[in-house]
């Protein structure tokens, strides 16, 4: 049984999309970062927003360099 609590932070770079060459610190090497980006909205009722959503996932390792993430235009 594993009873190893710790996290494990490590840097990555997106590649590809609309936040190509973004980096950032991920915990426990996720397979999809999810970004998003505000979008602007016409009198919205209640508070209401929107935001435009992109899907990274993890590609393969790249050695002794940040992880990379991989713009998936299909998604969501």
């Amino acid at each position: 049984m594993d009873t190893d609590c710790t996290t494990r932070e490590e840097h990555a770079v997106l590649v590809g999309g609309p936040a190509h060459g973004l980096r950032l610190r991920v915990t426990d090497r996720p397979a999809v970062v999810q970004v998003t980006r505000p979008c602007e909205v016409e009198a919205a009722p209640g508070g209401v927003r929107a935001e435009a959503l992109y899907v990274y996932r993890l590609g393969l390792p790249a050695g002794d360099g940040p992880l990379r993430y991989g713009y998936d235009a299909a998604s969501p």
